[in-house]
Protein backbone atom coordinates (compact mmCIF):
# COMPACT_ATOMS: atom_id res chain seq x y z
CA UNK A 1 0.00 0.00 0.00
CA UNK A 2 1.38 3.37 -0.96
CA UNK A 3 2.43 5.66 1.85
CA UNK A 4 -0.19 8.22 2.87
CA UNK A 5 -3.18 6.39 1.41
CA UNK A 6 -6.10 5.47 3.63
CA UNK A 7 -6.53 1.70 4.17
CA UNK A 8 -9.07 0.01 1.94
CA UNK A 9 -12.47 -0.19 3.63
CA UNK A 10 -13.80 -3.71 4.06
CA UNK A 11 -17.28 -2.57 5.09
CA UNK A 12 -19.93 -4.36 3.07
CA UNK A 13 -17.46 -6.71 1.40
CA UNK A 14 -18.34 -10.41 1.39
CA UNK A 15 -15.75 -12.92 2.64
CA UNK A 16 -16.32 -16.59 1.93
CA UNK A 17 -14.43 -19.39 3.69
CA UNK A 18 -14.21 -22.81 2.03
CA UNK A 19 -13.13 -25.52 4.50
CA UNK A 20 -13.85 -29.24 4.70
CA UNK A 21 -16.00 -29.21 7.85
CA UNK A 22 -17.71 -26.54 9.93
CA UNK A 23 -15.82 -27.51 13.11
CA UNK A 24 -12.54 -26.63 11.38
CA UNK A 25 -13.54 -22.97 11.17
CA UNK A 26 -14.48 -22.96 14.85
CA UNK A 27 -11.31 -24.67 16.02
CA UNK A 28 -8.84 -22.67 13.95
CA UNK A 29 -10.25 -19.58 12.25
CA UNK A 30 -13.20 -18.30 14.24
CA UNK A 31 -11.18 -15.35 15.65
CA UNK A 32 -10.31 -14.38 12.05
CA UNK A 33 -13.95 -14.60 10.95
CA UNK A 34 -15.08 -12.46 13.89
CA UNK A 35 -12.27 -9.93 13.28
CA UNK A 36 -13.39 -9.64 9.64
CA UNK A 37 -16.97 -9.04 10.81
CA UNK A 38 -15.68 -6.33 13.14
CA UNK A 39 -14.26 -4.67 10.02
CA UNK A 40 -17.75 -4.66 8.48
CA UNK A 41 -17.36 -7.72 6.27
CA UNK A 42 -20.17 -10.18 5.65
CA UNK A 43 -18.82 -13.68 6.34
CA UNK A 44 -20.06 -16.90 4.79
CA UNK A 45 -18.85 -20.47 5.26
CA UNK A 46 -18.97 -23.31 2.77
CA UNK A 47 -18.27 -26.65 4.45
CA UNK A 48 -19.69 -30.03 5.29
CA UNK A 49 -22.08 -29.06 8.04
CA UNK A 50 -22.81 -30.81 11.31
CA UNK A 51 -24.10 -29.80 14.71
CA UNK A 52 -21.92 -26.65 14.79
CA UNK A 53 -23.75 -24.91 11.94
CA UNK A 54 -26.40 -23.46 14.24
CA UNK A 55 -23.76 -21.98 16.52
CA UNK A 56 -22.01 -20.32 13.58
CA UNK A 57 -25.30 -18.88 12.31
CA UNK A 58 -25.99 -17.48 15.79
CA UNK A 59 -22.77 -15.48 15.43
CA UNK A 60 -23.98 -13.95 12.17
CA UNK A 61 -22.04 -16.24 9.82
CA UNK A 62 -23.90 -17.46 6.75
CA UNK A 63 -23.48 -21.24 6.41
CA UNK A 64 -23.89 -23.39 3.29
CA UNK A 65 -23.44 -27.15 3.08
CA UNK A 66 -20.80 -28.58 0.74
CA UNK A 67 -20.57 -32.39 0.53
CA UNK A 68 -16.84 -32.72 1.22
CA UNK A 69 -15.52 -36.26 1.65
CA UNK A 70 -11.92 -35.76 2.73
CA UNK A 71 -10.90 -39.36 2.14
CA UNK A 72 -12.60 -39.68 -1.25
CA UNK A 73 -10.64 -40.44 -4.40
CA UNK A 74 -13.77 -40.99 -6.52
CA UNK A 75 -13.56 -38.82 -9.68
CA UNK A 76 -17.35 -38.84 -10.16
CA UNK A 77 -18.15 -37.53 -6.67
CA UNK A 78 -15.21 -35.11 -6.85
CA UNK A 79 -16.53 -33.68 -10.14
CA UNK A 80 -19.93 -33.26 -8.50
CA UNK A 81 -18.20 -31.49 -5.59
CA UNK A 82 -16.50 -29.07 -7.99
CA UNK A 83 -19.79 -28.27 -9.73
CA UNK A 84 -21.49 -27.72 -6.35
CA UNK A 85 -18.81 -25.22 -5.29
CA UNK A 86 -19.02 -23.42 -8.64
CA UNK A 87 -22.79 -23.01 -8.27
CA UNK A 88 -22.38 -21.49 -4.81
CA UNK A 89 -19.63 -19.13 -6.00
CA UNK A 90 -21.89 -17.86 -8.79
CA UNK A 91 -24.83 -17.55 -6.38
CA UNK A 92 -23.01 -15.82 -3.50
CA UNK A 93 -20.61 -13.64 -5.54
CA UNK A 94 -18.06 -13.07 -2.75
CA UNK A 95 -15.50 -10.26 -2.89
CA UNK A 96 -12.83 -12.52 -1.35
CA UNK A 97 -12.72 -16.30 -1.15
CA UNK A 98 -10.45 -17.94 1.42
CA UNK A 99 -9.67 -21.62 0.85
CA UNK A 100 -8.20 -23.55 3.79
CA UNK A 101 -6.31 -26.89 3.49
CA UNK A 102 -5.31 -28.96 0.50
CA UNK A 103 -8.63 -30.23 -0.84
CA UNK A 104 -10.45 -26.87 -0.55
CA UNK A 105 -7.46 -25.13 -2.16
CA UNK A 106 -7.53 -27.52 -5.12
CA UNK A 107 -11.30 -27.66 -5.69
CA UNK A 108 -11.96 -24.10 -4.56
CA UNK A 109 -9.08 -22.88 -6.71
CA UNK A 110 -10.48 -24.65 -9.79
CA UNK A 111 -13.97 -23.32 -9.05
CA UNK A 112 -12.65 -19.78 -8.57
CA UNK A 113 -10.76 -19.96 -11.86
CA UNK A 114 -13.76 -21.31 -13.78
CA UNK A 115 -16.20 -18.76 -12.30
CA UNK A 116 -13.91 -15.74 -12.64
CA UNK A 117 -13.30 -15.01 -8.95
CA UNK A 118 -10.74 -12.20 -8.86
CA UNK A 119 -9.63 -12.19 -5.21
CA UNK A 120 -8.55 -15.58 -3.88
CA UNK A 121 -6.64 -16.49 -0.71
CA UNK A 122 -5.31 -20.04 -0.52
CA UNK A 123 -4.12 -21.19 2.90
CA UNK A 124 -2.12 -24.39 3.25
CA UNK A 125 -1.63 -24.85 7.01
CA UNK A 126 -0.01 -28.21 6.30
CA UNK A 127 0.45 -30.47 3.31
CA UNK A 128 -1.34 -33.41 4.88
CA UNK A 129 -1.39 -37.10 4.04
CA UNK A 130 -0.28 -36.74 0.41
CA UNK A 131 3.03 -35.11 1.35
CA UNK A 132 3.74 -36.55 4.81
CA UNK A 133 2.93 -40.21 4.20
CA UNK A 134 5.26 -42.74 2.62
CA UNK A 135 2.43 -45.07 1.53
CA UNK A 136 2.06 -46.09 -2.12
CA UNK A 137 -1.20 -44.13 -2.45
CA UNK A 138 0.43 -40.93 -1.22
CA UNK A 139 3.46 -41.39 -3.46
CA UNK A 140 1.25 -41.95 -6.50
CA UNK A 141 -0.91 -38.90 -5.77
CA UNK A 142 1.99 -36.53 -5.10
CA UNK A 143 2.99 -35.69 -8.73
CA UNK A 144 -0.65 -35.11 -9.70
CA UNK A 145 -1.28 -32.87 -6.69
CA UNK A 146 1.88 -30.85 -7.42
CA UNK A 147 0.71 -30.33 -11.02
CA UNK A 148 -2.76 -29.17 -9.95
CA UNK A 149 -1.32 -26.87 -7.28
CA UNK A 150 0.90 -25.17 -9.85
CA UNK A 151 -2.23 -24.42 -11.87
CA UNK A 152 -4.52 -23.11 -9.13
CA UNK A 153 -1.84 -21.19 -7.20
CA UNK A 154 -0.64 -19.30 -10.28
CA UNK A 155 -3.95 -17.52 -10.86
CA UNK A 156 -3.42 -13.72 -11.08
CA UNK A 157 -4.97 -11.93 -8.12
CA UNK A 158 -4.48 -14.84 -5.74
CA UNK A 159 -2.36 -15.10 -2.61
CA UNK A 160 -0.96 -18.17 -0.88
CA UNK A 161 -0.62 -18.18 2.92
CA UNK A 162 2.04 -20.52 4.31
CA UNK A 163 2.72 -20.98 8.01
CA UNK A 164 6.38 -21.88 8.19
CA UNK A 165 9.55 -20.86 6.38
CA UNK A 166 10.36 -24.43 5.31
CA UNK A 167 7.17 -24.50 3.25
CA UNK A 168 7.90 -21.03 1.85
CA UNK A 169 11.30 -22.23 0.64
CA UNK A 170 9.89 -25.48 -0.76
CA UNK A 171 7.05 -23.82 -2.69
CA UNK A 172 9.46 -21.25 -4.10
CA UNK A 173 12.19 -23.77 -4.97
CA UNK A 174 9.85 -26.22 -6.67
CA UNK A 175 7.83 -23.56 -8.48
CA UNK A 176 4.56 -24.62 -6.86
CA UNK A 177 3.46 -20.98 -6.56
CA UNK A 178 4.80 -17.66 -7.86
CA UNK A 179 7.06 -16.14 -5.24
CA UNK A 180 5.24 -12.80 -5.53
CA UNK A 181 1.98 -14.43 -4.41
CA UNK A 182 3.31 -16.08 -1.22
CA UNK A 183 2.57 -14.50 2.14
CA UNK A 184 3.98 -15.82 5.42
CA UNK A 185 1.57 -15.84 8.38
CA UNK A 186 2.90 -17.91 11.31
CA UNK A 187 -0.14 -19.95 12.21
CA UNK A 188 -3.66 -19.08 13.30
CA UNK A 189 -2.45 -17.90 16.68
CA UNK A 190 -3.76 -18.64 20.14
CA UNK A 191 -6.09 -16.86 22.55
CA UNK A 192 -3.59 -15.84 25.22
CA UNK A 193 -6.34 -14.88 27.67
CA UNK A 194 -7.73 -18.43 27.63
CA UNK A 195 -4.46 -19.91 28.93
CA UNK A 196 -2.70 -19.10 32.17
CA UNK A 197 0.74 -19.84 33.60
CA UNK A 198 -0.76 -22.42 35.95
CA UNK A 199 1.82 -24.14 38.16
CA UNK A 200 2.51 -27.81 37.51
CA UNK A 201 0.04 -30.18 39.15
CA UNK A 202 1.19 -32.42 41.98
CA UNK A 203 1.80 -36.10 41.47
CA UNK A 204 3.36 -38.16 38.69
CA UNK A 205 4.60 -36.42 35.59
CA UNK A 206 1.86 -36.38 32.95
CA UNK A 207 2.85 -36.22 29.28
CA UNK A 208 0.11 -35.44 26.77
CA UNK A 209 0.02 -35.82 22.99
CA UNK A 210 -2.80 -33.52 21.78
CA UNK A 211 -3.69 -34.37 18.18
CA UNK A 212 -6.03 -36.34 15.98
CA UNK A 213 -5.17 -40.02 16.28
CA UNK A 214 -3.16 -40.32 13.07
CA UNK A 215 -0.02 -42.27 12.26
CA UNK A 216 1.45 -39.05 10.84
CA UNK A 217 1.17 -37.35 14.24
CA UNK A 218 3.77 -39.77 15.63
CA UNK A 219 1.35 -41.68 17.83
CA UNK A 220 3.17 -44.98 17.25
CA UNK A 221 6.49 -43.44 18.27
CA UNK A 222 4.90 -41.89 21.38
CA UNK A 223 3.57 -45.29 22.47
CA UNK A 224 6.93 -46.97 21.80
CA UNK A 225 8.72 -44.24 23.79
CA UNK A 226 6.32 -44.91 26.67
CA UNK A 227 7.18 -48.62 26.48
CA UNK A 228 10.92 -47.87 26.52
CA UNK A 229 10.64 -45.54 29.51
CA UNK A 230 8.46 -47.98 31.46
CA UNK A 231 11.10 -50.66 30.78
CA UNK A 232 13.74 -48.33 32.25
CA UNK A 233 11.66 -47.94 35.40
CA UNK A 234 10.99 -44.25 34.73
CA UNK A 235 7.43 -43.63 35.91
CA UNK A 236 5.18 -41.16 34.10
CA UNK A 237 1.65 -41.07 32.69
CA UNK A 238 1.38 -40.97 28.89
CA UNK A 239 -1.93 -39.61 27.61
CA UNK A 240 -3.28 -39.48 24.05
CA UNK A 241 -5.71 -36.56 23.70
CA UNK A 242 -7.69 -36.46 20.47
CA UNK A 243 -10.39 -38.09 18.42
CA UNK A 244 -10.27 -40.52 15.52
CA UNK A 245 -10.39 -38.85 12.10
CA UNK A 246 -11.98 -41.67 10.10
CA UNK A 247 -11.84 -39.69 6.83
CA UNK A 248 -8.06 -39.48 6.97
CA UNK A 249 -6.14 -42.36 5.34
CA UNK A 250 -3.60 -42.22 8.19
CA UNK A 251 -6.24 -42.70 10.92
CA UNK A 252 -5.57 -45.18 13.70
CA UNK A 253 -8.28 -47.65 14.70
CA UNK A 254 -10.02 -47.44 18.07
CA UNK A 255 -9.15 -51.10 18.61
CA UNK A 256 -5.44 -50.31 18.42
CA UNK A 257 -5.72 -47.41 20.86
CA UNK A 258 -7.70 -49.55 23.29
CA UNK A 259 -5.14 -52.35 23.02
CA UNK A 260 -2.37 -49.93 24.03
CA UNK A 261 -4.50 -48.88 26.99
CA UNK A 262 -5.04 -52.47 28.09
CA UNK A 263 -1.27 -53.05 27.88
CA UNK A 264 -0.78 -50.17 30.35
CA UNK A 265 1.36 -48.13 27.96
CA UNK A 266 -0.86 -45.08 27.49
CA UNK A 267 -4.34 -43.81 28.24
CA UNK A 268 -6.59 -42.37 25.54
CA UNK A 269 -8.99 -39.61 26.57
CA UNK A 270 -10.55 -38.94 23.15
CA UNK A 271 -11.57 -35.55 21.82
CA UNK A 272 -10.92 -32.66 24.21
CA UNK A 273 -13.38 -29.78 24.60
CA UNK A 274 -11.36 -27.86 27.21
CA UNK A 275 -7.75 -27.50 26.09
CA UNK A 276 -6.77 -24.94 28.77
CA UNK A 277 -7.82 -27.34 31.55
CA UNK A 278 -6.17 -30.29 29.82
CA UNK A 279 -2.85 -28.46 29.47
CA UNK A 280 -3.04 -27.18 33.04
CA UNK A 281 -3.20 -30.82 34.14
CA UNK A 282 -0.08 -31.74 32.16
CA UNK A 283 3.64 -31.40 32.86
CA UNK A 284 4.94 -31.93 29.30
CA UNK A 285 3.39 -31.62 25.82
CA UNK A 286 4.64 -34.00 23.15
CA UNK A 287 3.97 -33.96 19.38
CA UNK A 288 6.24 -36.33 17.41
CA UNK A 289 4.61 -35.36 14.08
CA UNK A 290 6.10 -36.19 10.69
CA UNK A 291 5.33 -32.73 9.25
CA UNK A 292 3.13 -29.75 10.14
CA UNK A 293 2.12 -26.31 8.97
CA UNK A 294 2.27 -24.62 12.36
CA UNK A 295 0.50 -26.84 14.90
CA UNK A 296 -2.00 -25.01 17.05
CA UNK A 297 -1.49 -27.59 19.80
CA UNK A 298 2.09 -26.41 20.23
CA UNK A 299 1.04 -22.76 20.27
CA UNK A 300 -1.44 -23.62 23.02
CA UNK A 301 1.31 -25.46 24.93
CA UNK A 302 3.44 -22.31 24.75
CA UNK A 303 0.55 -20.15 25.95
CA UNK A 304 -0.03 -22.55 28.84
CA UNK A 305 3.67 -22.35 29.81
CA UNK A 306 4.30 -26.04 29.26
CA UNK A 307 7.61 -27.43 27.91
CA UNK A 308 7.42 -29.27 24.59
CA UNK A 309 9.08 -32.28 23.04
CA UNK A 310 8.52 -32.41 19.29
CA UNK A 311 10.17 -33.46 16.05
CA UNK A 312 12.75 -31.52 14.09
CA UNK A 313 10.45 -31.12 11.07
CA UNK A 314 8.79 -28.21 9.25
CA UNK A 315 6.22 -26.46 11.42
CA UNK A 316 7.24 -28.03 14.71
CA UNK A 317 10.74 -26.57 14.73
CA UNK A 318 9.20 -23.20 13.91
CA UNK A 319 7.53 -23.16 17.33
CA UNK A 320 10.12 -24.99 19.45
CA UNK A 321 13.58 -23.48 19.72
CA UNK A 322 15.67 -26.42 20.83
CA UNK A 323 16.83 -26.00 24.42
CA UNK A 324 14.79 -22.81 24.96
CA UNK A 325 11.11 -23.74 25.19
CA UNK A 326 11.46 -27.44 24.47
CA UNK A 327 13.50 -30.20 22.91
CA UNK A 328 13.62 -31.39 19.29
CA UNK A 329 13.93 -35.05 18.36
CA UNK A 330 14.62 -36.98 15.19
CA UNK A 331 11.46 -37.85 13.24
CA UNK A 332 10.22 -41.46 13.51
CA UNK A 333 12.83 -42.17 16.21
CA UNK A 334 11.14 -43.53 19.35
CA UNK A 335 14.43 -44.03 21.18
CA UNK A 336 15.48 -40.40 20.71
CA UNK A 337 11.98 -39.36 21.77
CA UNK A 338 12.25 -41.46 24.93
CA UNK A 339 15.65 -39.96 25.77
CA UNK A 340 14.41 -36.38 25.41
CA UNK A 341 11.25 -37.08 27.41
CA UNK A 342 13.40 -38.61 30.16
CA UNK A 343 15.42 -35.38 30.32
CA UNK A 344 12.28 -33.39 31.14
CA UNK A 345 10.63 -36.02 33.32
CA UNK A 346 13.61 -35.97 35.70
CA UNK A 347 14.24 -32.19 35.76
CA UNK A 348 11.40 -30.04 37.18
CA UNK A 349 13.47 -26.83 37.07
CA UNK A 350 14.17 -27.33 33.36
CA UNK A 351 10.45 -27.86 32.72
CA UNK A 352 9.66 -24.62 34.54
CA UNK A 353 12.28 -22.62 32.65
CA UNK A 354 11.22 -23.94 29.26
CA UNK A 355 7.53 -23.42 30.01
CA UNK A 356 8.10 -19.78 30.94
CA UNK A 357 10.14 -19.25 27.77
CA UNK A 358 7.30 -20.73 25.72
CA UNK A 359 4.80 -18.32 27.22
CA UNK A 360 7.04 -15.36 26.30
CA UNK A 361 7.30 -16.65 22.72
CA UNK A 362 3.50 -17.00 22.49
CA UNK A 363 2.97 -13.45 23.75
CA UNK A 364 5.54 -12.04 21.36
CA UNK A 365 4.77 -13.98 18.17
CA UNK A 366 1.64 -16.09 18.23
CA UNK A 367 -1.43 -14.23 19.47
CA UNK A 368 -4.67 -14.88 17.57
CA UNK A 369 -5.17 -11.12 17.28
CA UNK A 370 -1.83 -10.72 15.47
CA UNK A 371 -2.60 -13.59 13.08
CA UNK A 372 -6.02 -12.14 12.25
CA UNK A 373 -4.50 -8.70 11.67
CA UNK A 374 -1.91 -10.13 9.26
CA UNK A 375 -4.54 -12.07 7.31
CA UNK A 376 -6.97 -9.16 7.07
CA UNK A 377 -4.08 -7.09 5.68
CA UNK A 378 -3.92 -9.62 2.81
CA UNK A 379 -7.64 -9.10 2.13
CA UNK A 380 -7.03 -5.38 1.95
CA UNK A 381 -4.08 -5.90 -0.36
CA UNK A 382 -6.23 -7.91 -2.79
CA UNK A 383 -9.08 -5.42 -2.75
Amino acid sequence: MASGKAPVSLAGKKLLFLVTEDWALISHRLPLALAAMDQGMQVALLARTGDRAGYLRSLGIEVHHVPFERGSLNPVSDLALLMHIMRLYRQLRPDVVHHVALKPVIYGGLAARLTGMKHVVNALPGLGFVFSSSTLTARMLRPFVRLVLRGVLAVPGSRLILQNQDDVRMFTREGLAPERSIRFVPGVGVDLDAYSRAPEPDGRVRIVLPARMLVDKGVNEFVEAARLLHARGLEADFVLVGGIDADNPAALKAEQLQAWERAGLVSWSGHCTDMPAMLASAHIVCLPSYREGLPKALLEACAAARPIVTTDVPGCREVVRDGENGLLVRVRDARDLADKLATLITDPSLRLRMGQAGRRIAEREYSAALSSEQTIAIYRELL
